[in-house]
């Protein structure tokens, strides 16, 4: 089945929704997961082919390429080895005679950069490029998910806590990532060799965010800025984070008040015929979680 595509990160949000856009319009879709469970046995319930297998051994990832036509590369911004996997899902597609990657990079990718996640990213962007396989590079910018690391507490103190100062951006949703994902797979060559910035419908500060939270949960939800090893503190208790995601997101703040992240254009509508979700929307969305 030489038209199907390969999914990683299928478990996850962009994966995820990639995978749903991409059933809607008749694509097979293998998935390559690191672990059975639910989450797996769902997506075979909806018809994907799962396989299991690890981004960081080239057997399994050539295994999974098989008679794969196109495939997205996704590697968690928590942990290092992208660089690694990177080559690896390289190799794999060019021995397999895959004809596309879309790669999900970040737009805080650059030579010169203070995280090393998102030089890590830079590098990983070249190493496709250099791999004879044609190649998309996606660059969104921050994910409006990052509010549901602190659900928790907007739900109990109506709060929010980042070190983002007054820095402004155009938050965007893993959904609206997903479906540029499947809308690229499904007919990949126009894109060969592009790359493409993607953010959410406006740009917003911390305080006009907060203002959308107290509009959508009937309830004043307040922006409370912070210094970076405060949040540092609030994200290793949340999420276990680790020394590698941890030296990314102290440089994050620092990044967004220089503005590293402000951008906006129309490419997710010029690319899926459908505007990004607005801010409101998102939040409505996962109102369960910040109620």
């Amino acid at each position: 089945m030489k038209n199907q595509v390969l999914i990683t990160g299928a478990t996850g949000n962009t994966g995820g929704h990639a995978v749903k856009y991409l059933l809607e319009q008749g694509v097979p879709v293998r998935a390559l997961v690191h672990k059975l469970d639910g989450r797996s046995d769902a997506l075979v319930a909806l018809g994907v082919e799962v396989v299991l297998g690890d981004l960081s051994d080239l057997e399994s990832v050539s295994a999974a390429m098989k008679d794969i036509s196109s495939a997205f590369f996704v590697y968690p911004i928590t942990q290092p080895g992208i660089i690694e996997a990177t080559a690896y899902f390289a190799q794999a597609a060019a021995e397999n005679g895959v004809a596309h990657i879309v790669n999900l990079s970040q737009f805080g990718a650059h030579r010169h950069v203070r995280s090393h996640g998102a030089q890590n990213h830079w590098i990983a962007e070249r190493v496709f490029e250099r791999s004879g396989v044609p190649v998309t590079q996606l660059r969104p910018t921050l994910f409006a998910e990052w509010f549901l690391y602190q659900s928790t507490m907007i739900s109990s103190q109506r709060k929010f806590f980042l070190p983002f100062g007054d820095a402004r951006y155009a938050p965007i949703a893993t959904e609206d990532i997903g479906r540029v994902v499947a809308a690229i797979l499904a007919e990949p060559a126009p894109h060969a060799g592009k790359s493409y910035d993607l953010f959410g419908p406006k740009i917003l500060n911390m305080a006009e965010i907060a203002a959308i939270f107290s509009e959508q949960l009937e309830s004043t939800v307040t922006y409370v800025p912070i210094d970076t090893d405060t949040f540092v503190g609030i994200v290793k208790t949340a999420m276990n984070a680790g020394p590698y995601f941890l030296q990314h997101v102290t440089s994050l703040g620092q990044d967004l008040k220089e503005g590293r992240a402000a951008g906006m254009n129309d490419l997710v509508e010029t690319l899926t015929g459908q505007k990004p979700m607005e801010i409101s929307e998102f939040i409505h969305k996962n109102k369960a979680a910040f109620a």
